[in-house]
């Protein structure tokens, strides 16, 4: 037996190391360990309810608004503290331009070089390359003298000796297959991604007046919407602004991330035979329709519940109250619960770190003892996988006409079956088909809002319940949204208007959380196990099955020493 360890796995949001245990060159067990305490719940303790939102954002520098959303809706809920309809169109929207915005980043700049061999790149013909764009799409950028530029200014990257951001690549690995004019046309839109994302966070600026972390409110959304010129943000001029910004995001969508997912996943097809998992998926849902009612689970675009071993047949219903569904435990984890080995409902939560691990230098994690700072959330006692593969298949299996179109669609293009969802390259797919389904969405908000605007309702914010003088004296509530990586909630208590109790459980923590109690393997754990490593010494097997869930620790760093080496270290022991 032979143990390869990456700590940190880099191209990631936060601190990870993944130990895995092989027999002849296959993984029988893993290990998922978050490697930073966050540690922002016990930070709201004492506060008033209505500032959680600008803390909480914090969790995160990348996911920039998710945990601000989940918090203010965690004490409207708390208040049975309605909002206007404009409000809920204004949060859609920055929401929808989140996922779009995180999506293509994700693929681009975190998960592309996973498939991509940018070295390759430097023997691909410039002719061939324009052809291939031009049999994908009408994309602009088609021509020879641009994929010539392109080469050229790779070229000259690579000539000079200064990888930078590719210099740990693994080039030249025989798990790459692409040809290299494919490598050549995902590397030119790997530059162009750069200045698209620039392009699409206006809209969060222009709703929340920043990004990252634009501003929120309870009770609404923190920005007025007025027809006349020079008024607000949001003048006719604005408005304009939000269609164009999102006719922007459509395109780049259309004509280059669906295309180049569907031109990679044509090479590594035997990847929807790899990393499944747990085979049980949970959504909390998202995207309420203002003008569909006040129950939630009816009127959310993305649904809520649960599918439990694949089957697509039957959805459990999810109730984030119920103190029995929702549970963190920590056995093996560093922290400690009062009462001892339970596990919590997030109302009852606890954040009371217990470090036991090995000092520095690190020794290998011991799996019957504690080996992470991430909890380990089930529902109902089982582990669940969040995220866009759980989001598709919830809108697929409840016969969403859109998602059923385009999952059919790209799986008879590339003829594999609906199983072929469950696994590493599934996950891709979904996050891809999200994306379009999302972006097209985004105009019928943006259709609904300004509707509304010329019906005469300009409302953005509920003033009702904007003053603790008439809260009950004590509440408590849940803020639930889908942020891209997947399923996340904020738990409040309430007491004489400060919070007594505050609880996140995050997507990434029921994706990487460790083992259970029961020995129950989390998300990460469940789908390396079987994976076969070429190499172990770069182990890049293991990086795109843990890069397709798309880990969000806290803000992702490249650690370097003084001298400018890289600290990454990946050892076979």
């Amino acid at each position: 037996m032979s143990t390869v360890v990456i700590d940190p796995v880099t191209r990631i949001e936060g601190h990870l190391r993944i130990e895995a245990e092989t027999e002849n060159g296959v993984i029988t067990r893993a290990m998922s360990s978050g490697t930073m305490l966050r540690g922002i719940e016990n930070i709201m303790i004492g506060r008033d309810p209505r500032d959680a939102w600008a803390i909480a954002q914090r969790i995160c520098g990348v996911c920039t608004l998710v945990h601000g959303i989940a918090s203010v809706r965690a004490v409207e809920n708390a208040l049975a503290y309605p909002i206007p309809p404009n409000a809920e169109l204004i949060r859609n929207l920055m929401i929808g331009a989140q996922f779009v915005h995180d999506h293509v980043m994700h693929f681009y700049h975190l998960h592309a070089l996973d498939w991509v061999d940018v070295v390759s790149a430097l023997s691909a013909d410039p002719a061939a390359t324009a052809n291939l764009q031009q049999c994908l799409s009408p994309w602009p950028n088609n021509s020879t003298a641009y994929f010539a530029d392109v080469k050229q200014r790779l070229s000259g990257f690579v000539g000079s000796g200064q990888l930078g951001i590719f210099a740990n690549g693994y080039w030249g690995h025989p798990e790459y297959k692409l040809p290299p004019e494919l490598n050549l046309l995902a590397f030119a839109h790997y530059l162009e991604a750069l200045d698209w994302q620039r392009k699409a966070s206006r809209l969060h600026a222009l709703f929340g007046g920043k990004n990252p972390h634009p501003n929120f409110i309870v009770g609404g959304a923190p920005v007025a919407l007025d027809g006349q010129p020079g008024k607000t943000a949001l003048d006719a001029s604005g408005q304009a602004l939000v269609e164009a910004v999102i006719k922007e995001m459509q395109a780049f969508v259309d004509q280059v991330y669906v295309p180049d997912t569907l031109a990679i996943a044509r090479y590594y097809k035997d990847w929807s035979r790899r990393g499944e998992g747990v085979g049980n998926f949970m959504t909390y849902g998202e995207f309420p329709d203002p003008f569909a009612g006040t129950d939630d689970t009816s009127r959310l675009f993305v649904p809520r519940g649960v599918i439990l071993g694949r089957d697509l047949s039957t959805i459990h219903p999810v109730d984030l109250d119920d103190p029995n569904e929702v549970q963190e435990g920590v056995s093996h984890s560093w922290y400690q619960y009062a009462a001892g080995p339970v596990s919590l409902h997030p109302y009852a939560g606890e954040t009371r770190p217990n470090y036991t691990g090995p000092q520095p230098p690190y020794a290998n994690l011991e799996m019957d003892q504690a080996y992470s700072w991430l909890k380990s959330p089930r529902w109902k006692g089982l582990p669940m996988e969040v995220g866009p593969l759980a989001r598709v298949l919830m809108l697929y299996a409840t016969g969403h006409a859109a998602t059923q179109t385009l999952v059919d669609g790209a799986l008879a293009e590339l003829k594999l079956p609906i199983t072929a969802l469950y696994s590493t390259l599934g996950r891709v797919a979904a996050r891809t088909l999200e994306t379009k389904l999302i972006a097209d969405q985004m105009l019928v908000w943006y259709g609904q809002l300004m509707g509304n605007l010329k019906s005469g309702d300009r409302s953005t914010h509920n003033d009702a319940l904007f003053y603790p003088g008439s809260w009950p004296t004590s509440a408590q509530g849940v803020g639930y949204t889908e942020a891209p990586r997947g399923a996340l909630a904020h738990w409040i208590v309430i007491q004489d208007g400060r919070i007594a109790n505050y609880q996140a459980v995050v997507p990434s923590t029921w994706n990487a959380g460790p083992r259970d109690a029961l020995g129950q393997e989390g998300p990460y754990e469940a789908a390396l196990r079987g994976h076969t490593l070429l190499d172990p010494a770069q182990p890049i097997e293991i990086l795109r099955t843990i890069h397709s869930f798309d880990p969000c620790l806290a803000c992702a760093v490249h650690l370097v020493d003084p001298d400018g080496e890289s600290l990454m270290r990946i050892t076979v022991a």
